[in-house]
């Protein structure tokens, strides 16, 4: 489009007034300056300058490019300050050296956002680097916003705007799509495009120098043309403003995350069991659930749980009740349900008592439910009916495979009714492509969900419990409770303070212990001796059989260097004891390392070993981390992690995600654990790690959990280097 007179366009912005958002620019602007504007075949200002004048956006697009008089036959302007209009929006395409100096001109003629699609900025090394902290520094400067840089730009199809070197313009729909690979972003619209799918906003993010997760989800929050906001993630850019833009739009509107690079960003050793087993994907992964955002794995899925959000309601549960006419399918569905950690629902004697009635008595009479190969549309719709009152269900799974008998169509339309069962979702597979197409449309157009396969449909059934849950978990305010209150922190100080003052970054097991004891761990009680008659005196005060451990300021791993003597009965065999641990460190490590020896009470492990810990995400903070403990922790490898604070809730969830959780339930006899103590324990734990900044790691393996009592057996604390790192504000 060309421009009319720059009093013209004066004029219409006066009436329209001021930009009431920052974001306002990109989504809805009224002139745009194109700079790097060209004529070359194939080029990214061609492409983009075309995509500019032939979009709908019904705004002004003016060419700057201080070559050429014209550009695809409109006046092109030598810089943006001999433009005769205000410009909203600014995008540019041109050699990285020049947009620091063109972003500063934008600013100065009160442009107020800009797309940087040019590369060559911080992922070229030190001068991009310099040059984006420039083109930064300019922008804020002006008060602009930026999209970019190296980004393939952005679309709004509802106001008509495309400011990228795509290859086509979106369809106008209700998704908003936020992606940080350009190369990506082709191929989504690509693949919409045959599939009919439309879209609120089409954003590519590049490498998000300014603009970043957190501003668009929270303007696609407001945005009412925006039901689901899909991302496409490389990395997570501003944590803190992601998570608490998602734990406020999640309520009201769906974020679906796919996230690449699932592997951990290292591998750095860590001086606790903790740091060894909190992988950055893991604590993304909890973030996402903690945020109330559904994670998927592949880029199907993004769009299919859009669709299956909006047309039905999210599953209390993760029961799921499959309805099928074979065999084969319904298996395949209960597999990909079950691998998922779904759940098969146990159908009532109710239920079946009334599905007795009018299924054939060959009838599977159990789920999945088979109501046999020459099922009509009758006996699919009577099933349906039955089953969606059964309590025991979360959901239903429709399969229908085309045989002689089948009727697809009309088996589609008597389901129509029952497209809505109150809280529980319906989805359906209708296999067998363009033989079951006009079902496939009546139950879409109904409302249910439909996927060519079975093993499909049930992911999303599992996705979709997992939203819920994620949703619910939304709702739970960490708080401490009132007995909490008498955390002796001046204690911990005290001891953190002598320890970094003697430039020491990890405490003893002794100290580490004082520790967990001021927030309320039980620990057993210990003495240190240095001696062989100092360790016999502190056993025979505390009775025998007590335990030797290794006292040593430097070396956390006891066991590593022979460090550790269990169930030591006599004075003798104390004796022993300290010399074989003195003489094991000399050899394996050096006599520096041993400083002497804890004496403690033996406990008989009667109950089972747990590991709780924290460590810190360079992302996200403290990370929690709770499951099975031991010698072998870091073999077996069971363990959920969580962010602090939490409350009771939130750590029985951090326990379920785990194995060892069902042996603590109780198992073959045995008495459960005390659960709601160990609850307690991990909230009173997760106000520790909140609460002392200068902790890096810590570790409580194991902690002796049985049916009489939770104790602290061994633990380990290591600081922040204050040389390298100064205290985190948390």
């Amino acid at each position: 489009m060309k421009p009319s007179s720059g009093k013209a366009l004066k004029s219409a912005h006066d009436i329209l007034g001021h930009v009431e958002h920052p974001l306002d620019p990109f989504f809805k602007p009224k002139n745009v300056a194109m700079l790097g504007a060209t004529e070359n075949p194939g080029s990214v200002g061609r492409t983009t300058l075309w995509n500019l004048i032939s979009s709908p956006f019904g705004g002004a697009v003016f060419p700057v490019n201080p070559k050429r008089e014209s550009v695809l036959g409109i006046k092109a302007y030598k810089s943006v300050k001999e433009i005769p209009a205000e410009i909203d929006l600014a995008v540019i395409a041109t050699n990285s050296k020049l947009i620091p100096g063109l972003v500063q001109e934008c600013g100065e003629v009160g442009c107020k956002a800009a797309v940087v699609i040019s590369a060559g900025f911080k992922e070229a090394g030190p001068e991009g680097i310099e040059l984006e902290r420039q083109l930064l520094a300019n922008a804020k400067a002006a008060n602009m916003r930026i999209i970019g840089p190296n980004c393939l730009g952005i679309m709004v199809p509802p106001s008509g705007i495309n400011a990228t070197f795509a290859a086509g313009m979106a369809r106008t729909g209700n998704v908003g799509f936020l992606s940080q690979s350009g190369a990506l972003c082709t191929a989504v619209l690509d693949w919409s495009l045959a599939e009919n799918v439309g879209f609120s906003a089409f954003m590519s993010l590049g490498s998000m120098a300014d603009v970043g997760w957190g501003d668009l989800i929270y303007y696609l929050g407001n945005d009412p043309k925006t039901r689901a906001i899909l991302i496409y993630m490389e990395s997570v850019g501003d944590a803190r403003s992601f998570l608490s833009a998602a734990r406020e739009v999640a309520y009201t509107k769906p974020i679906i995350v796919i996230k690449a690079g699932r592997t951990a960003a290292g591998s750095q050793a860590a001086a606790s069991h903790t740091g060894s087993m909190t992988g950055s994907d893991d604590v993304l992964d909890i973030a996402f659930r903690r945020s109330g955002v559904l994670r998927v794995t592949n880029i199907a899925d993004l769009f299919y749980m859009a669709e299956v959000l909006a047309k039905q309601p999210r599953p209390k549960g993760p029961r799921l009740t499959i309805l099928t006419n074979a065999g084969g399918p319904g298996v395949l569905a209960a597999d990909s349900l079950l691998l998922g950690d779904g759940e098969l629902a146990e159908i009532s004697e109710q239920t079946i008592a009334e599905l007795d009635k009018f299924l054939p008595a060959t009838w599977s009479r159990r789920n999945p439910i088979d109501i046999i190969g020459d099922a009509g549309p009758e006996r699919y719709a009577q099933t349906l009916e039955v089953v969606s009152k059964d309590a025991n269900t979360d959901g239903m799974l429709v399969i229908l495979t085309p045989q002689a008998m089948t009727d697809s169509t009309q088996t589609a339309q008597l389901l129509k009714p029952l497209a809505k069962q109150g809280e529980r979702p319906v989805l359906a597979s209708w296999m067998g492509g363009v033989d079951v197409d006009a079902g496939v449309h009546i139950l879409n157009q109904a409302g249910i969900p439909t996927f060519p396969y079975p093993d499909t449909a049930a992911r999303m059934f599992n996705y979709m419990w997992r939203y819920a849950s994620n949703l619910r978990a939304l709702y739970e305010t960490p708080a401490y409770a009132q007995s909490d209150a008498d955390a002796d922190i001046s204690k911990v100080k005290v001891i953190l303070d002598r320890v970094r003052a003697e430039g020491r970054t990890i405490l003893t097991e002794f100290e580490s212990k004082d520790v967990l004891a001021a927030y309320g761990v039980p620990t057993l009680p210990s003495r240190i001796a240095t001696t062989e008659d100092q360790a016999v005196d502190a056993a025979e005060s505390m009775g025998y059989p007590v335990v030797l451990k290794l006292h040593s300021l430097t070396i956390t791993h006891k066991t590593d260097v022979g460090g550790v003597q269990l169930n030591l009965k006599t004075a003798d065999a104390v004796r022993a004891a300290f010399q074989s641990i003195r003489d094991s460190v000399a050899a394996k490590a050096g006599l520096e390392h041993f400083n002497g020896v804890n004496v403690q009470p033996f406990a008989k492990l009667d109950g089972y070993e747990v590991i709780l810990g924290s460590s810190i995400d360079p992302q996200f903070g403290p990370v929690l981390l709770f499951g099975m403990g031991g010698q072998l922790v870091e073999v077996f490898k069971d363990r959920s992690l969580g962010l602090p604070p939490l409350n009771s809730t939130l750590a029985r969830r951090m326990m379920e995600r785990t194995k060892i959780y069902k042996a603590l339930k109780g198992v073959r006899g045995r008495k459960p654990v005390d659960l709601a103590g160990l609850e307690q324990l991990l909230v009173r734990f997760s106000r520790l790690v909140v609460e002392q900044p200068w902790i890096k790691e810590i570790d409580i393996n194991p902690l002796l959990a049985s049916p009489e009592r939770l104790l602290a057996l061994d633990a380990r604390i290591v600081l922040h280097d204050p040389a390298t790192r100064p205290p985190p504000n948390r």
